[in-house]
């Protein structure tokens, strides 16, 4: 499947469509000198598919359950690839993920941070996470509710082997694209309220939010990170 050379192209022609979608909707947006990391999110495709996408040149990867991480992490080992944990994460799954070296965007709760801390004490490293953030209220998403963030800070300073980088949320499950713009705007004012209560290790420089179906408002409302998964592999069977 790997070697099929339509499949290779479909892949570079849906990317090239994404990427002139991001550039046109950063124009919209008045920034477009801000950088945009284009996340591809693999958990629906097979390692021969994945390894195709980033050979057209996407060098960011995600996904969604840790066992799929390491899975995906060590059959492209040969690879440059940025890995992104993107879904939930259990303490008990700390271990093994940070082998994979992600960007954690789904940090809901300090044991969670303290545990990424232990861990990353241990190897003496530090890893970049994002606070999830349940922008939506949707009681079956998880996040933190945004009113509760800034109480974890002065925890999450003393905390020398994490670095928080900034906040990721998704749309509601039934929200219109009006109200994904609204609570994408929030997340974007969320992070500008924080801005001036950051500390050593925690900077609000990148927002997370947006996904095949929503990334182009995400990235109107400030996105600097998109997690695309269909749109990148449509046409192409798993």
């Amino acid at each position: 499947m790997s070697t099929d050379p339509a499949i290779a192209a479909r892949i570079r022609e849906n990317l090239a469509r994404v990427n002139n979608n991001i550039a046109a909707a950063n124009a919209r947006s008045g920034r477009s000198d801000n950088p945009i990391t284009l996340v591809g999110v693999t958990k629906y495709v097979e390692p021969p598919i994945a390894r195709l996408l980033v050979e057209a040149g996407v060098s960011n990867l995600g996904e969604s359950r840790p066992q799929e991480l390491w899975r995906k992490n060590e059959a492209l080992a040969d690879l440059n690839i940025s890995w992104h944990l993107i879904g939930h994460l259990q303490r008990n799954k700390v271990r093994r993920s940070l082998e994979c070296s992600p960007l954690i965007h789904s940090v809901d709760n300090l044991r969670l941070l303290e545990e990424i801390n232990r861990e990353s004490a241990s190897r003496g490293n530090v890893t970049d996470v994002l606070l999830e953030i349940n922008i939506s209220g949707d009681a079956a998403k998880h996040g933190l509710l945004p009113n509760d963030v800034d109480s974890l800070f002065p925890s999450i300073t003393k905390l020398d082997h994490v670095q928080v980088v900034g906040l990721m949320a998704m749309s509601g499950l039934e929200s219109d694209r009006d109200q994904t713009r609204r609570e994408f705007a929030s997340l974007r004012d969320l992070s500008e309220r924080l801005r001036p209560k950051c500390s050593h290790n925690i900077a609000m420089t990148e927002l997370s939010m947006g996904m095949s179906d929503d990334y182009e408002i995400a990235i109107e409302e400030g996105a600097t990170i998109v997690r695309i998964g269909s749109a990148l592999f449509e046409g192409v069977n798993p």
